[in-house]
């Protein structure tokens, strides 16, 4: 079921001085427990813009898996003041990327990121490494009776990175882990924690 939550509205809220209760500088995460261009929510995202194009002194960041739909209400002036919108294409396959990032390379969005996450197979997304996106985010599933990720996987993904500059960064294992050829179960409360461990993030040279 989709529905406008309660804090909708809250990044124009203001207090009994007249001031955004979010202050200045602040990140804000957008339908991290749905989709920002799902389609039930077509009539409310012409008022989200609106909200983030007065907010323009907050950074504003949503993942979509419905890239293909980033186009559908677009204010006619987004490119004049999206400095501060950040948006993530998800993919999972080479299926998807392929689908996805051909688009997402087309769309007038200035910070962009890639998560791969759950990564599904060995996936090849150096076509789409271009200077606009920032970084790209890798990770697996967790819980019972998951898909494995393969850090042969991650490690590719990181180099493809590395040779066009642009940062990676491994957010988690997956609880069905291969590495070295070996099955590891991970506990869910270790994936984060164990994907630091790896130490293999790569920061983008300037």
């Amino acid at each position: 079921m989709i529905y406008k939550t309660e804090e909708f509205d809250k990044p124009i809220e203001k207090d009994s001085k007249g001031n955004y209760k979010i202050k200045s500088g602040q990140l804000v995460y957008l339908c991290f427990n749905s989709d920002f261009l799902i389609e039930e929510a077509d009539n409310w995202r012409i008022a989200a813009w609106e909200i983030m194009k007065e907010r323009n002194d907050l950074k504003f960041l949503f993942l979509t898996k419905r890239i293909e739909r980033f186009m559908v209400g677009l204010p006619k002036d987004f490119e004049s003041w999206n400095d501060h919108i950040i948006v993530c294409c998800t993919i999972e396959n080479q299926e998807k990327a392929d689908e996805r990032l051909s688009i997402f390379k087309t769309l007038p969005i200035k910070h962009k990121l890639i998560t791969i996450q759950p990564m599904l197979e060995k996936i090849d997304i150096t076509p789409y490494l271009d200077e606009n996106i920032e970084c790209v985010i890798v990770g697996g599933e967790s819980g019972k009776d998951v898909r494995p990720l393969d850090y042969n996987w991650v490690l590719d993904i990181r180099q493809q990175c590395i040779d066009k500059n642009i940062s990676f960064e491994f957010r988690e294992l997956g609880s069905n882990f291969i590495k070295d050829n070996q099955h590891f179960n991970i506990k869910r409360q270790d994936l984060c924690k164990q994907a630091k461990k790896a130490d293999i993030d790569y920061q983008h040279i300037t």
